[in-house]
Order: C-alpha cells, then sequence, then structure tokens
C-alpha cells in the first residue's frame, strides 16, 4: 500500500493529461519520509484513474469537471505522516489543473482512507524484485 484511485469527470482531461498525473503523484507518494525512511514502499504504489463518462456535476452546466483522489493506506501512520501525504498529493493536483480551474468550473477533492490488515489479502512479488 499505498492505493491511489482517482475518479475524475471524462471532460476534464484527456489520457496523455490524467496519465501525467498518475506518475506526478507516485513519485510524490515514493518521496514521503519520516525519520529518513520512507514512509510507504516503492512496491505497493499504485495510482489509478477512472474516467467517468455519466455524471452531473452541480447544476448540470457541462463546463463543470471534477476529479476525486481516494488515498487508501493501511492503519498506523501517525496524523502528521497522513497530513504531510495528504499535503503533498492535493498540492500535485491543484498544480496539474491551475490553468483548467481558473478556466472552468471545477472542484478537486483528497480524502484519505485506513484499514487494517485483518481482512486483506495480497500476493505481491514487486517488493522482492525492487530490491535486486
Amino acid at each position: 500500500m499505498p492505493h491511489l484511485t482517482l475518479e475524475y469527470s471524462a471532460n476534464l482531461a484527456n489520457d496523455d493529461s490524467i496519465g501525467a498525473l498518475c506518475g506526478k503523484l507516485a513519485q510524490s507518494l515514493d518521496a514521503q519520509r519520516e525519520n529518513d525512511q520512507r514512509v510507504y514502499p516503492i512496491g505497493g504504489i499504485r495510482v489509478r484513474a477512472l474516467r467517468c463518462e455519466q455524471y452531473c456535476i452541480a447544476d448540470g452546466r457541462q463546463d463543470a469537471a471534477f476529479l476525486h483522489a481516494n488515498l487508501k493506506i493501511g492503519a498506523g501512520r501517525s496524523e502528521a505522516v497522513k497530513k504531510a501525504t495528504g499535503d503533498a498529493l492535493f498540492d500535485v493536483i491543484k498544480q496539474h489543473f491551475a490553468e483548467v480551474f481558473d478556466k472552468q468550473g471545477l472542484a478537486l477533492s483528497l480524502q484519505i482512507s485506513e484499514f487494517s490488515e485483518s481482512g486483506t489479502w495480497k500476493h505481491n512479488n514487486l517488493h522482492a524484485r525492487l530490491k535486486s
């Protein structure tokens, strides 16, 4: 973990723009440190984007757009780490869409959800492969 899922309205951006944003967000997650240690193992970082073709925003006007980001992380990280992570990710998102924000209606949001390890199943060889 962490897994970051972006949901966005189809009128917001093209695939290249969203792909670039995914890369920037993954780099931001990888850059998070606490006591000079990575907060999130690189082998657990996932960023994915889901384009919403059907949506209604506010009063239904055609030029309104949205992006909602949901970061799922394992429980146990400090409030300071969660705040630093959220601030860093949201800054990347806001910077990425700064020009769009100035030109049209745009709602950007981010939430962080924690889960416990009980109730999750994982089969992942990325951690071992990234060590070599």
